[in-house]
């Protein structure tokens, strides 16, 4: 090829690029939303990452509606929701109850308003080796973590569908990009939330309804004291909440909930969130060979099968001192700041 010749595609390439962001950048402009007087529902906004999300959205004058199953914990973050000025709906629901989720729904829009934005962030974890997971659990997992957001946005898109508006945000995983030893269940679940959403957004883009998908990797929410363990129940909590508090490998609560409203703000397709998530999801794409050779490699170190079996513990009570130790600081003080821990 002549230097001409390459002279003249380098500039057109150039061109192209410039053309794509142009549009990129307009469409995020002309797609931007403000949150004022909106109402916002969050599945699981008590505590953890929902809270904050609600936290920060009320800041920017949304109007908060939160569902949860637990009732004290549910109103110690509608009486903190409250400080913010702005409406504050909160009720117990249990999200994997269909008929429970269209009264809820129902509720909202009596006391709030028709629900303008959706963020279905409840989920559930159950860490376990392979051979201590049930079919219960990968129920379990599918129940809360995929069929209650399916029935909650079906719930409000009827709404949604008539004003010809609406963003419903998935909270998804990069656990629903790449499967995750010892996370099955969990990964299994994440991975049809991921399918859904992303067809979701296809269909119902031409009705001006977002569907944005998130996919974080490691969240410093203080949720492992919450999670469900099997196995040797001690071990598998102590990987798991000290990898949560490894500031270079997890994001935090608050970072990570600006990012998730960012991307709903301006109606995106999806957002990965964190470094290593980003990373885990490039290699997958271009290198799935080496990455389900490296997951096999990472099952090799985490725990055996054995201690409690197929029985489950919650995190809170399978602390040890190494769990308790300086290790895992940031994942505590993230539990006293999230309303993970009973009071």
């Amino acid at each position: 090829m002549s230097a001409s010749l390459s002279t003249k595609a380098l500039l057109w390439s150039l061109a192209g690029v410039g053309a794509w962001a142009a549009t990129k950048l307009l469409l995020s402009q002309r797609r931007k939303i403000d949150f004022q007087n909106k109402t916002v529902l969050i599945t699981g906004g008590s505590r953890g990452l929902g809270l904050e999300l609600a936290r920060q959205l009320a800041r920017e004058g949304a109007d908060i509606a939160i569902c949860a199953r637990d009732e004290a914990e549910l109103a110690r973050a509608e009486s903190e929701l409250q400080q913010y000025g702005v409406d504050v709906f909160a009720q117990v629901c249990d999200i994997t109850n269909k008929g429970q989720v269209e009264r809820f729904v129902e509720a909202v829009q009596q006391a709030v308003g028709p629900v303008d934005v959706l963020i279905n962030n409840a989920g559930t974890i159950i860490v376990t080796p392979y051979e201590h997971a049930t079919e219960d659990d990968f129920r379990e997992a599918m129940d809360v973590n995929f069929w209650a957001a399916f029935h909650m946005t079906n719930a409000v898109l009827p709404q949604m569908l008539a004003r010809k508006a609406g963003r419903i945000v998935n909270i998804a995983s990069f656990g629903g990009k790449v499967a995750v030893p010892h996370l099955m269940p969990y990964s299994t679940s994440k991975f049809a939330l991921v399918g859904y959403s992303e067809g979701l957004r296809a269909e119902l883009l031409k009705d001006g309804i977002y569907v944005t998908t998130i996919c974080p990797g490691l969240i410093r929410t203080g949720s492992p004291r919450n999670a469900i363990f099997k196995g040797q129940n001690e071990k598998e909590y102590a990987w798991f909440k000290i990898g949560d508090s490894l500031p270079v490998f997890t994001i935090a609560a608050d970072d990570c909930a600006r990012e998730v409203i960012d991307a709903c703000r301006y109606g995106e397709p999806e957002r990965i969130i964190s470094l290593p998530a980003k990373i885990g999801a490039a290699l997958e794409g271009v290198a799935p060979n080496f990455l389900s050779e490296l997951m096999a490699a990472i099952n090799d170190t985490l725990p055996s099968p054995g201690g409690i079996g197929d029985q489950r513990a919650k995190g809170k009570d399978s602390e040890t001192a190494l769990t308790q130790s300086a290790l895992a600081t940031l994942t505590d003080e993230a539990a006293e700041r999230n309303n993970e821990i009973s009071r």
